[in-house]
């Protein structure tokens, strides 16, 4: 039985230096992963710990601070901000990524990888940098220390994840099929939305979750943006840190990786389902 099973699991050539290789390079990984993956891990317990202690050994299991994060004022001014934010930069930065996606999928467009560049440039250019020179140029328009402001600079910042994803599913999509609809007497408007929409809508929506996670977790903007009726979780979490160590903190942490696993799942369900309608066979 063990030489079969070695059999299944190596080439019959495989000599014992690759074997050994090949535990090697699965150890490596292993470990990687671990490196990785070790503080987030190391957060959760400490967040059910009852004593306002940040190190272990924990000696009793309690879910006082997830209550107190619930029941506190400044806790939930910021949880709102961060949705109202969130939710408005998502929605432009999805609209105004999803049109240009579209622009840019046209092989005629003159310019096309100048235009490219411009738009994935908020990716590129450190996060400090478009901070102050947000700060600068919305304090101009009266719009620092406004949620406004944030909504656009947080849309800014999104805006490049939609581009990208959705120019990556408009790479499969058959243009032919828009022809065939506007020779059948459809307007652009009409072809897009019910031929281009229904076929790239899982891209769009992964692009979505991006820029929704992208402006969710954001900190260094509305450090410079943001007053303190303006605060959200990341900022307030920041000062938390820096003013009143709270164990309030850590159970935030685990709500936030709970949020950012659930989004992880959703965009592998939206992965295999555009990997199904483009007809693609996976290994």
């Amino acid at each position: 039985m063990s030489n079969s099973g070695k059999a299944a699991r190596f080439p019959l050539y495989t000599t014992a230096a690759q074997k050994a290789w090949h535990y090697v390079f699965v150890g490596f990984c292993a470990a990687v992963l671990f490196y990785l993956i070790a503080p987030i891990l190391a957060v959760i317990p400490l967040a059910f710990n009852k004593d306002p202690f940040f190190t272990y050994p924990i000696h009793a299991v309690s879910l006082k601070w997830f209550w107190a994060f619930f029941h506190d004022q400044i806790w939930q001014i910021s949880l709102r901000n961060s949705i109202v934010v969130g939710t408005a930069a998502t929605l432009i930065s999805t609209s105004l990524g999803t049109l240009a996606a579209v622009g840019l999928s046209r092989p005629n467009l003159p310019g096309r990888a100048l235009i490219m560049a411009l738009l994935v440039s908020p990716m590129i250019v450190p996060v400090v940098i478009a901070a102050v020179g947000m700060y600068f140029f919305y304090s101009t328009l009266g719009l620092a220390n406004t949620l406004l402001g944030i909504m656009l600079a947080h849309a800014a910042l999104g805006t490049p994840f939609v581009v990208i994803t959705v120019t990556a599913t408009m790479v499969g999509f058959d243009q032919s099929l828009v022809r065939a609809a506007r020779n059948l007497g459809a307007s652009p408007l009409s072809a897009f939305w019910r031929v281009t929409l229904p076929v790239i809508w899982p891209g769009i929506l992964s692009g979505a979750l991006f820029a929704f996670a992208t402006s969710f977790d954001e900190v260094v903007i509305v450090l410079f943006l943001g007053g303190v009726e303006q605060r959200t979780i990341p900022r307030q979490m920041w000062v938390g840190l820096r003013e009143q160590l709270s164990p309030t903190i850590l159970a935030v942490a685990v709500m936030l990786i709970t949020i950012s696993v659930l989004m992880l799942l959703t965009l592998e369900k939206l992965r295999q389902r555009s990997v199904r309608l483009r007809g693609i066979q996976e290994a």
